[in-house]
């Protein structure tokens, strides 16, 4: 039965008010970030950073970014913890966007920056619009409201404050139930072209004599491609690849060279695009067939081509009018989508051989994490009966679909083994590793970028080896989430914090004790975390004097720069602070020193983890061999041979496989016949 509004409403308060109670957030602070991380997660945002402001003079803003091509979203907040559903007039939504309108335009042209106190978050934020200035090509307004929007409320046209072309969007409670509850939990693209663009696109039908799936191939204007990711920006791209692009993140410098020097020739060199759709319809016009509507169109290979021809006509200001590229289209219904658009997206980019376009959920480094997740206790805390798990949320919405179809008592037990605040996602693991493991400045680049940084690292060692991600890794990761979810409420609580900054703190924090440690030759002692699931006091002591030490070396940034989050993501902010060793050794309590362990003793637990992970990995592999019958090995190897796809060696070893069970298969033997295994499938061959 589909969920009430009012019933979204229900769950969706008490979701925040376990998460502001999880990480000692206000309720304000938690429905914003709330809000963003799901807008994020589905590509309607790049990024989003904290930052509220009320004034007086009625202004108020509640958070922003800045991307790079030039756009700024200011996000304003309809929040009052409110205890019923209530609904959202049109004269509460002007109210809303005219106050985050008059911050803009106050700091834009008005120097409000001089007001403000050099220290706090909206200072920073003031001051890069006004040192921006013409460089600020647009803005969006973003009104995020815990009201359901009245029925009469129609669209917001789009304006002009100072010069800079505005847009308006509303996220109410109505909108964000209609995106988590549908197909993917993100809203879909529906465009009409003839109605946007003026004309249809022309194109030919690619799937004669095939009833599998429509296709089309589709020669499209680039002026229409870059207005379109301008327009829709990574909601365009398939999921995979808005990671893939997050983590190059630069032009194609060949793509733009073309389409400054030779546009002419860029249909002849550039291999097109790969897009699937849910729903596409076509006419007949005069010039042939032509596309006229795509719903949830998605650029599963070819983000970058994208990105590069809107990039380079911004930048460079160059015409893209005669330039076209040529689309490849398949027609993917909602119900097969989630499992073959991934797939066509992962095919599509085998020419990035490591990239975080491999990175996405079906990937095994995730299912072996959400495997542990399910199957592995945490242990009790002191004082507690009862053991739980944390919830590894490898694909989104798992935690909710998980007791969808659960009785009233069975959703009970349910959140008591899996309480809420042990739920954890991608973005979450990313972050809670990458500031041991990378480089603290990638976690205060968002968490997008973060994970696509995170995506590429984690890629690349488990083409390696993927011993190394065994029980202890995920038992130190679990302690790590522990301690940084600790270390937000810690500096939540600390007199110094002024309520901005709390996540570039936290990070640093973190980062600055590992780094302390490891110029020790010593580590944190996460198994003794994991075990006790808390922090000892000394490491809570740890904690809050290196935070403050973190806080005031970050707001007094190079100079130059006059926002704190910016300077939170340059290198120089990072090689400052590792300076402060020396202070950090004297301010440290001698018991925190006392827990550090040695290197060469996690040393030792990581070798004997791998060993461990090595043998489950050989159990695994002997199980699934053995699962299939000595009949189908020889039909298999038949097939292969007929068609020339093994070496001796592999025939060889598919040759021990036919004689099961008289012969046996040893481990290594299993863990090569598991890799033929996805060899033989790749070739077409039903396994």
């Amino acid at each position: 039965m589909e969920q009430t509004i009012q019933e979204f409403f229900h769950d969706f308060k008490q979701d925040l008010l376990a998460g502001a109670e999880a990480s000692s957030s206000f309720q304000l602070s938690q429905f914003v970030e709330t809000v963003a991380d799901e807008l994020m997660d589905t590509g309607f945002l790049e990024g989003f950073e904290l930052c509220h402001y009320r004034a007086q003079r009625g202004m108020r803003v509640d958070g922003y970014w800045f991307n790079d091509e030039g756009a700024l979203d200011l996000f304003v907040a309809d929040f009052d913890c409110r205890e019923e559903l209530a609904s959202l007039t049109g004269t509460d939504v002007d109210n809303a966007f005219k106050r985050v309108a008059k911050f803009f335009e106050a700091s834009n042209s008005k120097e409000l920056f001089k007001d403000l106190e050099e220290t706090a978050p909206e200072y920073g934020l003031s001051r890069q619009i006004y040192d921006r200035g013409s460089a600020i090509r647009k803005v969006s307004f973003y009104l995020f409201s815990e009201r359901a929007l009245s029925g009469r409320v129609s669209a917001i046209e789009d304006g002009e404050i100072s010069g800079v072309p505005v847009s308006y969007h509303i996220w109410d409670v109505s909108r964000l139930q209609r995106q988590q509850s549908s197909r993917g939990h993100k809203e879909i693209l529906d465009i009409n072209f003839p109605e946007t663009y003026g004309a249809g696109i022309s194109c030919l039908p690619a799937h004669l004599g095939s009833d599998t799936y429509k296709s089309y191939l589709i020669v499209i204007p680039a002026t229409i491609l870059s207005s379109m990711y301008e327009k829709y920006g990574a909601r365009l791209l398939e999921q995979n690849v808005r990671c893939f692009l997050q983590a190059r993140g630069n032009v194609n410098k060949g793509i733009r060279s073309t389409i400054i020097n030779e546009p002419q020739m860029f249909f002849a060199y550039n291999n097109g695009i790969t897009a699937t759709a849910q729903e596409v319809e076509v006419r007949h016009g005069d010039a042939g067939l032509e596309v006229v509507r795509m719903k949830d169109l998605q650029i599963v290979n070819g983000g970058q081509t994208t990105a590069s021809l809107f990039h380079t006509s911004r930048k460079d200001k160059v015409s893209l009018e005669g330039i076209f590229v040529q689309m490849k289209l398949s027609v993917i219904d909602s119900e097969q989508s989630e499992t073959v658009v991934p797939r066509i997206s992962e095919y599509a980019n085998t020419q990035n051989r490591v990239n975080a376009a491999d990175f996405f959920s079906n990937h095994p480094f995730h299912i072996r994490m959400e495997e542990f997740s399910r199957r592995i206790w945490a242990p009790a805390q002191q004082g507690a009966l009862r053991e739980t798990k944390w919830f590894y949320e490898r694909a989104r919405g798992q935690y909710a679909d998980a007791q969808s179809k659960l009785t009233q008592g069975e959703k009970k037990k349910f959140q008591a083994e899996n309480p809420k605040p042990q739920m954890f996602t991608k973005t979450d693991l990313a972050k809670f590793e990458n500031v041991w493991d990378e480089h603290p400045r990638f976690v205060n680049l968002g968490a997008q970028k973060n994970f696509a940084q995170y995506a590429k690292r984690i890629g690349s060692e488990w083409e390696k080896s993927s011993e190394g991600f065994n029980e202890f890794y995920y038992k130190r990761a679990i302690a790590r989430a522990i301690l940084f979810r600790k270390t937000e409420k810690l500096v939540s609580a600390q007199p110094w914090y002024n309520g901005g900054y709390r996540a570039n703190v936290v990070a640093y924090t973190l980062a600055l004790l590992g780094q302390y440690a490891t110029t020790h030759n010593k580590a944190i002692d996460f198994m003794h975390i994991w075990n006790k699931q808390f922090i000892s006091s000394d490491l809570e002591r740890a904690l809050e004097i290196t935070s403050e030490l973190v806080h005031g070396e970050i707001t007094l940034p190079k100079q130059g720069i006059s926002n704190v989050t910016e300077w939170c993501k340059k290198e120089g902010c990072w090689q400052r602070l590792k300076e402060q060793s020396d202070t950090l050794d004297e301010l440290l309590p001698q018991g925190f020193k006392e827990s550090l362990v040695s290197k060469e003793a996690e040393k030792n637990e990581k070798k004997r983890a791998r060993k461990l992970q090595k043998t489950d990995d050989g159990i695994g592999a002997q199980r699934k061999v053995l699962e299939i019958p000595a009949t189908k090995w020889n039909g298999l190897l038949q097939q292969c041979r007929s068609k020339g796809l093994l070496t001796e060696k592999e025939i060889g070893l598919m040759n021990v496989a036919t004689k099961i069970p008289s012969k046996i298969p040893t481990e290594k033997q299993c863990l090569l016949l598991v890799e033929l295994l996805k060899k033989v499938k790749s070739e077409g061959i039903n396994v």
